[in-house]
């Protein structure tokens, strides 16, 4: 498969001073780059929450070379890497969205995912990881798009809202035995 992302990626930004982070499309061959990153901050962020064994059963699940492999494959979902002097230091996920909402439809999208590892963090590589997911769940013109959040996660929520998501509602998240408080939130399309 070729790599077309890479030939253009999205402009770099800075990340921390002497740094420049790119964002490119993920293809196939990153599934173990997405993995070990997706593992990497799932930890450094949630880890403290949960008993060894209800972190592993979640890690093996959600984020195995395996699981991102079977994302990457899928049409529906488009998957982004953000580098920093060629190390990854995040991704975001999109698709379709699968969140256990009333008012779900079948062309709405969502934002699956956006994670940053903690030395990345507050100096734009969440915004252009944002901006890329945006553009590619609204290729096709205005439609609704949710994203779930955890319920304690208020930088999140705050980042959130500033494009225009609100809150839409809560559900239980597992991650192996526990559940977590998850709230939804929405952006109804927006017509220019």
């Amino acid at each position: 498969m070729q790599r077309n992302d890479r030939a253009n990626p999205l402009p770099a930004s800075p990340c921390r001073q002497g740094e420049e982070t790119s964002i490119r499309r993920a293809t196939h061959a990153d599934a173990a780059i997405l993995a070990d990153v997706g593992t990497a901050t799932f930890i450094e962020t949630f880890g403290h929450l949960y008993s060894p064994e209800d972190l592993q059963c979640f890690l093996d699940e959600s984020h195995s070379i395996e699981a991102y492999a079977k994302a990457l494959a899928n049409p529906d979902y488009a998957l982004w890497i953000a580098e920093a002097d060629g190390r990854a230091v995040g991704y975001a996920q999109a698709g379709r969205c699968g969140l256990p909402h009333e008012d779900v439809r079948p062309e709405d999208g969502e934002l699956k995912r956006l994670y940053l590892r903690r030395d990345a963090q507050n100096g734009g590589t969440g915004r252009a990881l944002m901006d890329a997911a945006m553009a590619w769940l609204l290729r096709d013109g205005p439609r609704t798009l949710w994203i779930s959040v955890w319920s304690e996660n208020f930088g999140a929520q705050r980042f959130y809202a500033r494009y225009g998501f609100a809150f839409a509602g809560e559900y239980e998240f597992p991650v192996g035995k526990q559940r977590d408080r998850e709230f939804m939130y929405r952006r109804v399309a927006q017509v220019a």
